[in-house]
């Protein structure tokens, strides 16, 4: 039978949060069709045709496997994805078998019981073996597994080379060397951010913290409880806030900067400095500073050493619901192969989950080198804790930082009522 796909752009949200039903906790289907049609939800990119034709391709291998299968694709706008997924938990009928989903999310997910446990699937993958470390905890709770890592993001150390030479400044090896010329580079050029910094950027301050030895959470009774509080974590928070201010990044302007408004900032050549993605490539290159910058790993606290990032990316997920397990996991298995993540780095720049396929990218592409450094060195990730959704939701610690730049409360008060929020929010998934 051809191979029916039908790609669809959702423009619209179905569903919101406050009117979506209680989750189901009995939507598991005891079918497993091997013929018929399997629904997949993929997110909607800025340019999605690039995406679109990786996954063309690998539907055509799945058709030869299976006759009599169809797959209808459907890009659904990120922003929409918790109504949307929080809809289809509710209605198993309306469903789609396999979806792709932010790192962040599994937890959620999982305890909504909406994502199949693939442990064993994933088990017998000859390809999961290459699988880096980080990427394979995104997918996995309570010893359990719940989909494949599609693709990994990391973040590292954009800087002006213009800018560099024409003060004779030498690329930061420490945090420290960090801080200092970032706020030399502003007092030279006060026209500059020295680094760009956003109090909203939760994701650009992490490694502070964790290069100072602090931890957003430690895990506690089978849960977590918050550590943003501890001595450590507060030396790192003092060392990104160090960084507001009229000597770098003015706390009027900077507190409540985001990350892309940091790297929309270095892009149109008003910052010397950016903490930015393997993702953010492409928006430098086609911005003022295309041809004078270059990328580093960010410096640790000693000398040569990289601090540790916060691995992103997104995930596959077979859902509990399916009525067509067997042929939906082996079309995730696909989507999410090395040959497909390969293409997918091609066509979108996505760095790949596989270390093996990582280093073969990075030797075509120079500008993926730092990137795939800081991922070999150390990367962290967020509690594996539904609650994190709340936390991330209440932005608890963009407001903790913007607290503290703005002068409203010191390191040690913000941290502990964030850390009390964070706990409140722990304590409510049990």
């Amino acid at each position: 039978m051809k191979l029916s796909v039908r790609l669809v752009a959702v423009a619209a949200v179905l569903a919101t949060a406050a009117c979506a039903p209680q989750t189901s906790g009995n939507s598991s289907s005891d079918k497993d069709e091997k013929t018929g049609t399997l629904r997949v939800w993929l997110f909607q990119e800025v340019n999605n045709r690039p995406k679109e034709q990786v996954v063309d391709s690998v539907l055509a291998g799945f058709e030869k496997e299976h006759e009599g299968a169809e797959v209808t694709v459907e890009y659904i706008p990120v922003e929409t994805r918790a109504q949307r997924v929080k809809a289809a938990f509710n209605d198993p009928k309306s469903a789609p078998d396999l979806i792709e989903y932010g790192n962040t999310d599994t937890a959620g997910y999982v305890k909504d019981g909406g994502l199949a446990d693939v442990t064993e699937d994933f088990g017998a993958w000859d390809e999961a073996k290459d699988t880096d470390p980080t990427a394979r905890r995104s997918v996995t709770v309570g010893g359990k597994v719940y989909g494949v890592p599609y693709f990994v993001g990391v973040r590292a150390l954009y800087y002006r080379t213009d800018v560099f030479e024409e003060l004779g400044l030498d690329v930061p090896r420490t945090q420290a060397e960090l801080i200092a010329t970032a706020k030399e580079i502003r007092a030279a050029k006060p026209e500059l951010y020295g680094l760009a910094v956003g109090g909203a950027y939760t994701y650009g301050a992490m490694p502070f913290i964790w290069a100072h030895g602090g931890e957003l959470a430690v895990g506690k009774g089978g849960s977590y409880a918050a550590a943003i509080d501890s001595a450590a974590a507060r030396e790192g928070i003092e060392a990104y806030t160090s960084l507001f201010g009229d000597d770098n990044c003015p706390a009027a302007k900077c507190a409540a900067m985001t990350g892309n408004d940091t790297i929309t900032a270095f892009a149109a050549g008003k910052a010397a400095m950016a903490i930015g993605g393997d993702f953010s490539h492409a928006a430098v290159e086609a911005g003022e500073v295309k041809g004078k910058y270059a990328v580093v790993p960010l410096p640790g606290l000693k000398t040569g050493s990289i601090a540790p990032a916060f691995a992103g990316g997104n995930n596959l997920g077979v859902l509990k619901s399916t009525t067509h397990r067997t042929l939906a996991v082996d079309l995730m298995k696909r989507l999410a192969s090395k040959e497909a993540q390969g293409e997918l780095f091609e066509a979108m720049g996505f760095l790949p989950t596989f270390s093996d396929v990582r280093q073969q990218v990075a030797a075509k592409e120079a500008f993926v080198k730092p990137f795939v450094a800081t991922l070999a060195a150390d990367t962290k990730f967020v509690p594996a804790s539904p609650a994190w959704a709340q936390i991330d939701a209440g932005a608890v610690l963009p407001t903790m930082f913007q607290e503290v730049v703005s002068g409203k409360k010191d390191v040690d008060s913000a941290s502990a009522d964030a850390a009390k929020k964070m706990n409140d929010a722990f304590g409510s998934v049990g």
